[in-house]
């Protein structure tokens, strides 16, 4: 991680971290990074889009002040999923995109994301750059003046409507006869999800926590909070319940009994399909650290090689660049489907499951429920600041109690202890054959780690 840079962007609370000034001296450092590339007379073209967060649009202001100060024309996309962002930075031919979205997390914290020109998460080398303007030089920015000021044309309607026309496009099928429970989280599908789905009029849909207020996004609801929408499509008798988090980039299910559907069973299920189709490049399935040992052991009993990554959709993706593959994603939901999108998409993930469930007539537990989940216990402790995330990192005692703990599961399980990229936080996380053993294996090792 740099120093503003984390694995998935700049992160933090608005106004206590993350403000209008830095936000500023981002659009002005990006601008100037990004007019480096451009021939003299050229201006850079950036869009920019944000979810629901009531500081979305403090933020987005300041940045295209800051863009426009620079001398960097601005496609401001409204409100739109990051990876609609992505896509429609790619189809415009702009030279970036910016996404200010926190993601999951809740309505306080936000942040900002920026894709190069072809839609992919900024290289460490451009970060870098960025981050040493913004730290170190931003008053040294010229500031443009008359023609050479940047301007903002608005297009959110056309956007998402681009958009929704590409997502339609990847699959395929009427979707007929299915019937599904869709959950929003009050974030960014509110804007598209409705009308993606309508446009299957065969297709039965509703729509769930889609009417954000820009404090209740991720509220109790979408991806993190799953529970409620599983009681529900339990009680509706729904074919399956899906859900996205606050940017869409995203998605986990429910199957029809009300069963978690997790990225791992996702992906599980999605290889096979493509494998038998001839699409999975390598028999390959890109995955993290972080999937279930029960993927892991599906996956080799049916012909699929599993690659693992550092957690992080970035580091899936860079995976599946360098060696061709075409589907890779997380446990938590991020499916990267590369031949329709580069980055993860929660509507897209929806549209292939649903594709899959029509295609083979099976209910969705049938299909995604086949791929075993080990219990597996994930413990997050508080940390004051990166500095702290290093030295527990570094600690010898700590080593050698996860080797002493991973000597007690025999081979029958796994230890993961890592700091989070985007929170201040280490997370413990263990998979044992019983949830009681992994959790008392977590707690004692965060028992630990509060400790050090």
């Amino acid at each position: 991680m740099g120093k503003l840079f984390g694995t998935d962007g700049i992160r933090g609370v608005v106004n206590a971290g993350l403000d209008a000034d830095l936000a500023y001296k981002v659009g002005l450092a990006a601008a100037t990074v990004l007019a480096k590339e451009k021939k003299p007379g050229e201006k850079p073209l950036v869009t920019i889009g944000k979810d629901t967060r009531i500081s979305g649009d403090l933020l987005k202001g300041s940045l295209i002040s800051g863009l426009c100060t620079a001398g960097a024309d601005v496609l401001d996309l409204g409100t739109l999923p990051t990876p609609g962002v992505a896509w429609v930075t790619v189809n415009e031919e702009a030279d970036a995109g910016i996404v200010i979205s926190a993601s999951h997390n809740p309505f306080e914290h936000n942040g900002i994301k920026i894709f190069n020109g072809k839609g992919f998460k900024l290289s460490d080398e451009l970060e870098e750059k960025i981050e040493d303007i913004v730290l170190f030089a931003s008053r040294n920015v010229p500031m443009k003046t008359g023609a050479e000021i940047g301007r903002v044309t608005y297009m959110a309607l056309r956007a998402s409507e681009d958009y929704i026309n590409h997502l339609e496009d990847c699959i395929d099928s009427t979707l007929g006869g299915l019937r599904i429970l869709v959950d929003c989280a009050n974030g960014a599908a509110s804007t598209t999800a409705a009308r993606l789905f309508d446009r299957f009029s065969k297709l039965r849909t509703d729509v769930i926590n889609a009417d954000p207020d820009g404090v209740n996004i991720n509220d109790h609801c979408g991806s993190t909070h799953i529970d409620a929408l599983a009681a529900m499509v339990r009680a509706g008798r729904y074919d399956i319940g899906l859900a996205f988090d606050g940017d869409a980039d995203r998605c986990l299910a429910v199957d029809e009994l009300g069963n978690l559907i997790d990225g791992d069973q996702i992906m599980a299920a999605c290889g096979l399909d493509m494998l038998a189709k001839g699409e999975l490049s390598g028999s390959t399935v890109v995955g993290t650290v972080m999937s279930n040992l029960g993927f892991h052991i599906y996956a080799k009993e049916h012909g699929l090689r599993l690659e693992c990554t550092d957690v992080g959709d970035r580091n899936v993706l860079e995976r599946m660049l360098e060696k061709g593959y075409a589907l890779g994603g997380e446990q938590s939901g991020h499916m990267i489907f590369l031949r329709d999108a580069t980055t993860g998409d929660g509507e897209l993930t929806a549209l292939k499951m649903l594709s899959l469930m029509k295609e083979s007539g099976r209910k969705a537990s049938e299909i995604f429920g086949v791929c075993p989940r080990y219990p597996q216990v994930l413990v997050n402790i508080p940390m004051k600041d990166n500095d702290q995330k290093k030295a527990v990192m570094g600690s010898v005692l700590l080593a050698q109690a996860v080797q002493q703990e991973e000597v007690g599961l025999e081979g029958k399980g796994r230890i993961l202890v890592r700091p989070s990229g985007t929170e201040a936080l280490m997370r413990v996380m263990v998979e044992a054959p019983t949830e009681e053993g992994a959790r008392a294996v977590a707690e004692r090792l965060a028992d630990l780690i509060r400790g050090l």
